[in-house]
C-alpha cells in the first residue's frame, strides 16, 4: 500500500496555475462529461445549488462533498480537498505575510 508522504515542508507544484476547485470541477469534469449541475446533483446527492456555489466560488468543497465527487469522477477525496486547501492557502497568504515565523 502506497501512502502519500507529507512533511512539514510539503508543497504543491508552484508551476501549476492556481485554479478554484469549482473551476476545475466545471472545466475538467462537468463540461467534458456533458453534465450540468442538476445532473451531477442527481448522481451524487449533492444539492445542485451547492454545486453551483462551488462553481461560483462561494462555497468550499467539504470532506463529505469531496467523497461524493471522488466516487462520481473516479478520483480521490484527497484530490478535491487538496485543491480546496491550496486555493484557501493562497487566498490567505496576503493576510498573514506581516507575521514573523516562531522558529528562526
Amino acid at each position: 500500500m502506497e501512502l502519500i508522504q507529507l512533511t512539514p515542508h510539503s508543497e504543491v507544484d508552484p508551476s501549476q496555475p492556481l485554479r478554484a476547485p469549482g473551476d476545475i470541477l466545471l472545466h475538467a469534469y462537468l463540461i467534458p462529461s456533458a453534465l450540468n449541475p442538476a445532473q451531477l446533483a442527481r448522481r451524487t446527492g449533492i444539492p445542485s445549488d451547492q454545486i453551483k456555489a462551488f462553481i461560483a466560488e462561494t462555497h468550499p468543497i467539504t470532506p463529505k462533498i469531496a467523497i461524493r465527487l471522488a466516487l462520481a469522477f473516479d478520483t480521490t477525496a484527497f484530490y478535491w480537498l487538496a485543491l480546496q486547501a491550496r486555493y484557501d492557502l493562497e487566498g490567505a497568504k496576503p493576510v498573514v505575510r506581516a507575521y514573523r515565523p516562531l522558529v528562526d
